[in-house]
């Protein structure tokens, strides 16, 4: 079966959020999200939904890839070419709007080695990620 990239759509929505529960994420606020949860891209084989992530366009030249999830019931052999594949998707989308470089943050082993293999600079010392809800 043949695998399609898309834009996030409205009735994605309910799935993400099941996948961040299932992979005990917090539950996502749409406010946190680009375009208020669609500005990102979905990998699918036929119907089965595999793997979505997010892309945060900034008004400098730099984007921001993050919240890569994926489909916890999806064991297929190719589930690692998927993620790199929406990856790729992803900064494509970023290259058209005209970035040149592109930021991910993940503290997921897997999700590392994919972005190494993909030619991103792992900086050896992690750091945090620090947050305030603003009143």
């Amino acid at each position: 079966m043949e695998l399609t990239v898309r834009a996030l759509q409205e009735s994605d929505w309910e799935t993400l959020q099941e996948w961040w529960k299932w992979w005990r994420w917090p539950e996502m606020n749409r406010d946190l999200l680009p375009l208020n949860g669609l500005g990102g891209l979905m990998i699918c084989k036929g119907d089965t939904l595999i793997a979505a992530g997010f892309l945060y366009l900034t008004n400098s030249k730099g984007a921001l890839l993050d919240w890569i999830i994926s489909n916890p019931e999806y064991k297929e052999k190719d589930r690692k070419t998927n993620l790199m594949l929406l990856i790729d998707s992803l900064e494509e989308v970023a290259k058209i709007n005209g970035y040149n470089i592109i930021f991910s943050f993940t503290r997921n082993k897997s999700l590392i080695d994919i972005h190494k293999i993909l030619g991103y600079k792992i900086d050896p010392i992690p750091s945090y990620e620090i947050s305030k809800k603003l009143k």
